[in-house]
């Protein structure tokens, strides 16, 4: 809570590590859009998928030409990230499989197949200047750390760790912008001949230290650093805790510091606007804060299922902008049309890129289409 007086915040935000139950689900779904975009880039899907002990069950839509083999898919998956040992309970040999997955209904069908968006629902994009990827710093580092676990985990490195884990990162805010790490937590699967000693130095020495230095920022005191609250973890994965695709939203967007839309990404092809359209706002978002036309955007899009354009268009600044209200919304129609097949072939959405969005956000990432910054004359 804020002090009014000091003007100093605190916000946490949180993420988790690829191996996390809902992160499997959510790598599961997006493989199968992937693999079906690949073969048919008009593919239609809508794929959720649940994972518990020993057991992986698909449900969901698709209208698609191509032909899948969804277990060799999922397996396949679920050995990426590592769920090689049968006796965690859940594991790419031994899990049970089964597949649910039907036709997409013709009443979705008939407005999708002419432009129009897949579904209705309101979608937020947001940007602001605290950190290079032009995201909130609490998401950012706690995206940067649960990456750090797994590179450790993935590059022998801390040897005993096993294939799940949690992030949590408090700034402390003054006047508005960060200036101190004030909490971090960890929660990480390991071995059981692994002391809670070892895994405490091993994590901060490994993971905390590293990605603060990337961010200019140092250690909190020992009292301010949790890592394995109940004293150890040994069993990973769905045997200990249940996924589902989408459960992991705010993870996926920016940690509760700007507001979040309906729906969830993963699963979902691009002429579903809870993903095109969240991709969207946070296109515009970004390059207006990267353009300089304000420090901190947040964007709001929403949209009516079979109908092109969308209901709402809005642009909140925060009082940070540099420019006036209508050049920032001229400044978005020259960037992109925000009808559903604008934004798709803007963005380039009919490829098999939805993978990599599945564990440790959807923005803020490199090389993703909606990530880019592009230079306009307001």
């Amino acid at each position: 809570m804020p002090n009014t007086l000091d003007n100093t915040s605190l916000f946490t935000s949180e993420s988790v590590c690829a191996g996390h139950p809902d992160k499997i689900c959510d790598a599961i779904s997006d493989a199968i859009v992937d693999a079906a975009l690949a073969a048919d880039p008009h593919s239609h899907t809508g794929i959720e998928t649940v994972a518990g002990a020993n057991q992986i069950c698909l449900f969901g839509e698709i209208k698609s030409h191509a032909k899948l083999d969804y277990e060799q898919i999922v397996r396949n998956k679920v050995r990426e990230l590592g769920y090689t040992n049968p006796a965690w309970g859940f594991s790419c040999q031994e899990s049970t499989f089964s597949n649910d997955i039907h036709e997409q209904s013709p009443d979705i069908a008939i407005g999708v197949d002419n432009g129009g968006a897949g579904d209705q629902g309101m979608m937020f994009g947001f940007a602001c200047d605290e950190t290079p990827e032009l995201m909130p710093l609490p998401i950012a580092i706690a995206h940067a750390l649960a990456t750090r676990i797994d590179e450790t985990r993935e590059k022998g490195l801390l040897k005993w760790l096993r294939p799940d884990g949690k992030t949590q990162v408090t700034i402390r805010y003054k006047s508005g912008r960060p200036v101190a790490i004030e909490k971090l937590v960890a929660a990480v699967a390991h071995d059981e001949d692994v002391s809670a000693e070892q895994v405490r130095v091993d994590i901060i020495n490994q993971v905390f230290t590293p990605v603060l230095e990337k961010y200019k920022f140092v250690l909190p005191g020992s009292r301010s650093i949790v890592i394995n609250g109940t004293g150890l973890w040994h069993i990973p994965g769905p045997e200990s805790d249940a996924g589902l695709t989408g459960r992991k939203i705010v993870v996926d967007t920016y940690g509760g510091y700007a507001r979040v839309g309906g729906g969830a990404f993963s699963g979902k092809d691009p002429s579903k606007v809870d993903r095109s359209g969240a991709y969207a706002a946070r296109f515009i978002a970004k390059n207006i804060v990267a353009n300089g036309l304000a420090a901190k955007c947040e964007v709001g899009l929403a949209y009516v299922i079979g109908q092109p354009k969308p209901l709402m268009q809005t642009i909140e600044t925060f009082g940070t902008a540099t420019v006036s209200e209508e050049m920032l919304y001229g400044f978005k129609d020259k960037l992109i049309d925000t009808n559903v097949n604008g934004i798709i072939e803007r963005l380039d959405l009919r490829r098999p890129i939805y993978s990599q969005t599945s564990a440790y956000g959807h923005f803020g990432k490199p090389g993703l289409p909606w990530e880019q910054i592009v230079k306009i004359k307001v």
